[in-house]
């Protein structure tokens, strides 16, 4: 794996880390949806400090390239992320649905 590829990850790891931190000092973030994005980064600061084990895991997928299956993982990464914030989504819209309608109920008596 390239310099600028670890690099690129190191920075990109250490630049979320310090998203996450300011968003939670914030109470912008709730720490459930933190340790997702702590343990996503975290990920690539390992691939970045032991490049090995892109190697080894790019090898045993089939891989090229140790940067292709950092960049499929990324994607099927966030693609699992975002089916899950989408069925989150789903549920919330029906239970907004729900709670408007009783509302609507208690105020019609």
């Amino acid at each position: 794996m390239n310099v600028a590829l670890r690099l690129f990850l190191l920075v990109g790891a250490l630049a979320v880390f310090a998203m996450v931190i300011r968003k939670i000092r914030k109470s912008e973030m709730q720490s459930s949806d933190s340790v997702f994005w702590l343990l996503f980064a975290g990920s690539f600061v390992l691939f970045a400090v032991l490049p090995d084990i892109a190697f080894v895991l790019s090898d045993l997928f089939g891989f090229d390239a140790p940067s292709n299956f950092i960049f499929i993982y990324a994607i099927a990464i966030l693609l699992i992320k975002l089916f899950s914030l989408s069925a989150e989504v789903a549920r919330l819209r029906q239970k907004l649905v729900a709670l408007t309608q009783e509302i609507a109920l208690r105020e019609k008596r």
